[in-house]
């Protein structure tokens, strides 16, 4: 009898932590998607916690650093690797993507100091949130300028 009530008891306790790790999980799920999908998704995701990646196109980039608002256009880049080697690594695919007026784009507003690595044909990486105004609106903002680590491979490959 008191085997019983330790076995349901630990099946609470067991059920109460999954409980609890799936509700934090889905609380702060972010989904991650390339510029395409975000852009078929249209009004779905509207104020919705998204991740979206795609190239810099440097033309776009505007700055006030009076209210530290940036603002800029990314373009679609492919999310698959295999796909991203066959049009010849990443720093061709960014090319190929802000040179290629049919690639579906969107536009960013970043509020805070402009990173140094903002500039033509770097990968984005925006945190943030479709706004009703058809604007996303960065929280964070990473970037990768990827021809500048291209020569520093060999380098470091070699040692």
């Amino acid at each position: 009898m008191k085997i019983n009530k330790f076995v349901i008891g630990g099946l609470l306790i067991l059920g109460a932590v999954i409980f609890l790790i799936a509700n934090a999980t889905a609380g702060s799920a972010q989904y991650f998607m390339t510029v395409d999908e975000f852009n078929a998704k249209g009004p779905d995701v509207v104020d919705k916690n998204l991740r979206v990646s795609g190239a810099v196109i440097g033309d776009t980039i505007q700055y006030d650093p009076q209210t530290l608002t940036l603002i800029f256009e990314v373009a679609h880049v492919p999310a698959d690797a295999p796909e991203i080697e066959t049009e010849g690594g990443l720093a061709e695919a960014l090319h190929q993507a802000v040179n290629d007026p049919t690639r579906s784009r969107m536009t960013v507003v970043y509020v805070g100091v402009k990173p140094d690595l903002l500039r033509h044909e770097a990968q984005a990486i925006v945190t943030g949130y479709l706004g009703a105004d058809g604007n996303f609106y960065a929280e964070e903002l990473l970037l990768k300028c990827p021809t500048r680590y291209e020569e520093a491979v060999p380098d470091q490959a070699g040692s």
